[in-house]
């Protein structure tokens, strides 16, 4: 009887799911090479490829000791800079408690030195214009210009909702514009303002515009020339071509409409706050001028009037559940803010000023905290606060959680007192060291890919070509898939990632050798070469799949507790265990399945590494040649072990009603005749 053919569709179906799947990591590689600035060679880290070291030593302005809370949260200050910038593997850690250390690899630019080195400060600015994160809209644009007013394009982004300036319109804030008991500040950034759309270049809605019969909405796409001319035109209020920088008229407060210029709108409409190169941040702003500035979550972007209050006039901020005068306590979390003596008469006149009706009537009556040049929080002013204490609570519609109210208080402290960095000394690092490292690594992951080869050939003969074949797809997929994230996510590989990949040659080897025991142990039993294959998969399957979401587990772990480098091999460690499980169950096994459908592996060949005899099968069951052992011939050891015992259990109860010792000829009493008369015998 010949072996059915058709059931190599299935393995062969998913031999090609897999092959399609390598084609598109290796395809979206190539394609970046020719089209963007992706590699066939990874990123390498720090450790690897060198770079630049600095070494900032923080001051406070006066001059009191630095904190580790505060060094903590200039690290992540920086850590936020370098991240965004596009820089992977940046180490930046504390030396001493006192100087931060950061590490760039590569050859950074001179544009992500500039935010290492500058400071981190807070102020405080009231808010002219607040709109949506997007560019400018042509469309809206020329709307406007049709129906002057339905836009005003040197107060409102034709992007955002023309009512959203004004909290008190918004269902959303209408707690925030009731005046609290103790005087409290209220809002939480964007929560004024709901932009009808994330994308600058989908038409919206004007409010004034002549309506249409109702269509298929359709997006349309701008290239930058049409959004700047766009944002040109709205901009030059005299239209002479030329884009002024002095206000029109002398500012009489910070929060006059005056502060914006030509040149600020045009700025504020060109600003895309969508884009994350404009969330890195990095100060630099002149606190004496107005600013246009993004919220640090990317929801919204503002134009600001000129400093009122420094970072350095907060004495202390804290957060925790709202408490009401009555001293009941509820489930709302706050943030309370305490100025110094000269910050409080600040901020009272500052407060009274943004409570006045005429700010209230146009939305105008807040101030936004600026921290790293970006918004973390613009709350709305409905009363007069003289005492100096302040408090800052969420909206009905979209309260403070626990964290974002600590995070808050704690960007506000590190604003009490901000640090300037003394960059103590900037060089570059060598990779001769790492370079050597690496070299020594990739030798020990040669001798032990070597060493698994020659085991697999000594003791699993003809298998071993599934395990060298599984080993070079399992090692062009880890390339592949590190290649792409070099490129789509600026991943570097580092010493620690290699040695990530070196350990996972013994966890990819281990499935291996879990699935060709189990197909072994199958055979031994005296099963049909097909029928061991299945049956092994499925009791290897669950073996391997709890081992490697262990080690699956630990990397996670082990990435999100650690720090440095050791995240770099979590990071691998876990990448190859997912690509391990992929190819063991979409490679190792279609694969042996296909080659027990050959005849030198499926007749058992004494060099396939599944001979019976070799395995120490009693009786094979599949004689070869595509003859099969009769059902007697079939059972298995453990089977016919049974039946033995079965067999003679019966004997024994037959035979066990006649005395043994009653006749000495007795053949039920043989074993004992025997071994008296062997007795007696030794006396003799």
């Amino acid at each position: 009887m010949a072996t059915p053919k058709k059931p190599a569709v299935r393995p062969l179906r998913t031999l090609t799911f897999l092959a399609v799947l390598i084609a598109i990591v290796f395809g979206s590689v190539a394609a970046g090479t020719k089209w963007s600035d992706a590699t066939w060679t990874p990123n390498l880290a720090l450790d690897l490829e060198g770079g630049t070291q600095l070494i900032l030593t923080p001051k406070t302005e006066d001059g009191d000791p630095i904190t580790a809370d505060q060094v903590n949260e200039a690290i992540r200050i920086i850590r936020q800079r370098v991240d965004a910038s596009g820089v992977a593997e940046a180490e930046i850690t504390s030396q001493g408690g006192q100087n931060i250390v950061v590490a760039l690899p590569g050859t950074p630019s001179e544009e992500t030195l500039d935010l290492v080195r500058r400071s981190a400060q807070m102020r405080f600015r009231p808010v002219l214009v607040e709109a949506g994160p997007g560019q400018i809209d042509p469309a809206q644009l020329e709307a406007a210009e049709q129906d002057p007013n339905a836009v005003d394009p040197n107060a409102v982004d034709p992007n955002a909702d023309p009512e959203a300036t004004d909290p008190a319109s918004d269902p959303a804030t209408e707690e925030t514009t009731e005046p609290a008991a103790d005087g409290a500040v209220r809002g939480t950034v964007g929560a004024e303002t709901t932009p009808p759309s994330d994308d600058p270049t989908t038409e919206q809605p004007v409010e004034g515009a002549t309506e249409e019969p109702a269509e298929e909405p359709t997006a349309t796409t701008y290239t930058p020339e049409e959004i700047e001319a766009a944002a040109m035109a709205a901009s030059d209020a005299n239209g002479d071509g030329v884009l002024s920088n002095e206000p029109a008229t002398e500012p009489t407060s910070a929060s006059d409409q005056a502060w914006i210029t030509e040149q600020i709108t045009y700025d504020f409409y060109m600003l895309d706050c969508t884009d994350p190169a404009n969330l890195v941040g990095g100060g630099g702003d002149d606190p004496d001028a107005p600013l246009v500035s993004c919220a640090d979550d990317g929801t919204a972007k503002y134009i600001l009037g000129p400093m009122e209050i420094a970072g350095t006039e907060i004495s202390s901020a804290s957060s925790g559940l709202q408490v009401t005068e009555s001293g009941t306590v509820t489930n709302d979390y706050v943030v309370n803010i305490e100025f110094t003596s000269e910050g409080g008469e600040t901020f009272a006149a500052v407060t009274e000023r943004l409570a006045s009706p005429e700010l209230q009537a146009n939305g105008t009556n807040r101030f936004a905290m600026v921290l790293d040049g970006l918004v973390i929080s613009a709350p709305s002013v409905t009363a007069q606060i003289p005492n100096g204490e302040a408090q800052i609570s969420g909206s009905t519609a979209n309260p403070f959680t626990r964290d974002e109210a600590t995070a808050l208080a704690n960007q506000l402290n590190f604003g009490a007192l901000p640090i300037t960095f003394e960059v103590q000394s900037e060089e570059q690092i060598s990779a001769t060291l790492g370079t050597e490292q690496l070299e020594r690594g990739l030798l020990a992951g040669l001798i032990g890919l070597i060493l698994v080869v020659i085991y697999s050939l000594f003791q699993y003969r003809g298998l071993a070509i599934v395990t060298v074949a599984s080993l070079v797809v399992a090692g062009s997929l880890v390339y592949g898939v590190i290649a792409l994230l070099s490129w789509v996510q600026g991943y570097r590989l580092s010493l620690p990632g290699v040695a990530g990949l070196i350990v996972a040659i013994g966890i990819t080897a281990d499935s291996f050798i879990v699935y060709f025991e189990r197909i072994r142990d199958e055979v031994r039993e005296g099963r049909r070469l097909d029928a061991a294959v299945e049956e092994g998969w499925k009791r290897a399957r669950r073996t391997i799949l709890a081992s490697d979401a262990v080690n699956l587990l630990a990397a996670v772990v082990l990435y999100f507790l650690a720090v440095g480098g050791v995240r770099g091999f979590a990071f691998t460690l876990g990448l190859t265990t997912i690509i391990d499980l992929v190819v063991v169950v979409l490679f190792t096994h279609p694969m042996v399945q296909l080659l027990t459908r050959t005849k030198f592996f499926g007749e058992g060949h004494r060099l396939s590494g599944l001979d019976p005899e070799h395995l120490g099968a009693t009786v094979s069951a599949y004689k070869g040649r595509g003859r099969f052992r009769s059902p007697e011939e079939r059972l298995t050891i453990a089977e016919r072990r049974r039946r033995d015992a079965e067999s003679a259990a019966s004997a024994g109860s037959a035979a066990s009603p006649e005395p043994a010792e009653d006749s000495p000829d007795d053949p039920g009493g043989g074993s004992e005749s025997v071994t008296s008369t062997s007795a007696k015998d030794g006396e003799k």
